[in-house]
């Protein structure tokens, strides 16, 4: 009776080896190339944090109390907007910012008007709507913290923030 017991342990063990198996190329592109929606699977780096990938510059930054994009936001713009497209289940957040002046809640409809710039550009540029969400976070949370130009320069910003 043991052995019988041991014998079906094993049995469904192997059993349940043979259902997650699967083909050796399940998880990868078409290209067969070790990447699947722009991810090395081999070394677990998503493309947005290698350093040496252009979605790495993930920040689009904004002239004070403005919420139009300037030139060199755009091109960050459409590289985010490119990978986007090309891999329509990922999902980012587009974190608006404002500097320390102006009250609280104008800083938070400045930050959300910020955001909404970069989303509207998005969806133009073919990302689908149910990629992005938006939110404001005013002037809570500084990157860099200072009562000068150079600081406020920082925290005028919408975050790209990929959703894994």
């Amino acid at each position: 009776m043991k052995l019988l017991k041991v014998l079906l342990v094993f049995a469904f063990a192997a059993l349940l080896g043979a259902c997650s198996g699967g083909k050796k190329g399940d998880n990868l592109d078409a290209n067969s190339s070790g990447v699947k929606d722009g991810i090395n699977q081999s070394s677990s780096i998503y493309p947005w944090e290698d350093p040496n990938n252009p979605l790495y510059n993930r920040v689009v930054y904004f002239e004070y109390d403005k919420a139009d994009v300037k030139e060199e936001g755009r091109a960050t713009i459409e590289t985010h907007s490119k990978y986007l497209a090309a891999n329509p289940n990922q999902r980012i957040r587009l974190e608006g910012h404002a500097d320390e002046r102006g009250s609280r809640e104008y800083n938070i409809g400045l930050g959300e008007r910020r955001s909404q710039a970069v989303r509207r550009l998005m969806l133009f540029q073919g990302v689908a709507d149910r990629q992005l969400e938006t939110v404001s976070y005013g002037e809570e949370k500084p990157q860099v913290e200072g009562h000068d130009e150079s600081s406020w320069s920082q925290n005028r910003r919408v975050e790209i923030t990929y959703v894994k």
